[in-house]
């Protein structure tokens, strides 16, 4: 196929199987460029091979629903963005904030919508299967569906049997509370918040725990909380009122650049922030000639920031 389209037979590659963390260095010490996802392990290595790298971030997201919400079409929205892919997607929401004057519309909207909230019982068996004894991410359960994950967790409620996403409810986050973690699973952790305050600060905290940099969603008419995340918390993108797998990997109704690579800025030890798209693959040159000068006062430029902290200046 490559042949036919006039690109080079070799255009596309991979290493045999089963590779090795040596191949792998050696293939980035002899590319011109490095794309790297994966474990912060394989980014930091690609950033000290000595060949330029661009690394991408893991994800974590979490998604506010406020008080200005709709409820239903919130939930159609998470709904088919969890279930897509069986929830492998770094841009799938990981967790949910609610705000305590929606909550209950909001939860009666994910349960008709196909999400289970779990009990107390149900979500310590769920926690024993979907994590292993080190604390990773069990092969037998990421990317599974909901229903094999209700038979391989032992629940027994009829009501979970025709699950297409499976909640539990949540108060902390961190090392001590995995489910604020990325599970790679139709599994959705709810957290209720008094207030947007509230809800900002447990968004703050699992992101600082993990995904830091990657996004958020928010469900919302309120364009003042709105602009507040985008202002205030640790993230590249702030996706509104969208199905977050898909509004984060870019449209042509949202204006993002199409990608499936998400750059996570210095916030996640990355070299972009962008969705990395076609741009980053290109060398530019660019021809510079004198043009009639356009410099502006100086004034003009420290104007605001002298009346700001009332800095007297000559002339003002």
């Amino acid at each position: 196929m490559l042949k036919k389209l006039g690109a080079p037979e070799n255009l596309v590659q991979m290493l045999p199987m089963p590779t090795s963390k040596a191949m792998t260095y050696e293939l980035m010490r002899q590319v011109d460029l490095i794309i790297v996802t994966g474990s912060q392990n394989n980014v930091t290595a690609s950033y000290s091979s000595g060949t330029p790298a661009i690394g991408v971030g893991s994800g974590n997201v979490p998604s506010i629903i406020d008080d200005s919400a709709d409820c239903e079409d919130a939930a159609a929205k998470i709904m088919a963005s969890k279930t897509f892919d069986n929830a492998t997607s770094c841009s799938s929401e990981n967790s949910v904030i609610i705000l305590d004057a929606v909550y209950e519309r909001m939860m009666v909207a994910l349960d008709n919508a196909g999400a289970r909230l779990l009990d107390e019982q149900e979500k310590q068996q769920l926690q024993q299967v979907l994590w292993d004894e080190n604390g990773r991410l069990s092969r037998h359960v990421i990317a599974q569906k909901a229903s094999r994950i209700v038979e391989v967790a032992g629940l027994e409620r009829a009501a979970l049997q025709d699950a297409r996403c499976l909640m539990v409810s949540e108060t902390g986050w961190g090392v001590d509370y995995p489910f604020s973690d990325e599970k790679l699973s139709p599994v959705l952790t709810v957290y209720r918040a008094r207030d947007f305050e509230q809800a900002c600060d447990i968004a703050d905290g699992i992101l600082r725990f993990k995904g830091q940099g990657h996004s958020i969603s928010i469900h919302s008419t309120n364009n003042v909380r709105i602009n507040y995340i985008g202002h205030h918390l640790p993230v590249c993108r702030v996706i509104v009122n969208q199905a977050h797998t898909f509004g984060t990997g870019g449209g042509f109704n949202n204006g993002l650049p199409f990608s499936l690579s998400m750059g996570c800025g210095s916030w996640g030890g990355n070299s972009i922030g962008d969705n990395l798209n076609y741009r980053h693959f290109m060398n530019v040159t660019r021809i510079a000639r004198t043009i009639p000068p356009n410099e502006p006062e100086v004034a003009a430029i420290f104007a605001d920031y002298w009346q700001a902290h009332g800095i007297v200046t000559e002339g003002n």
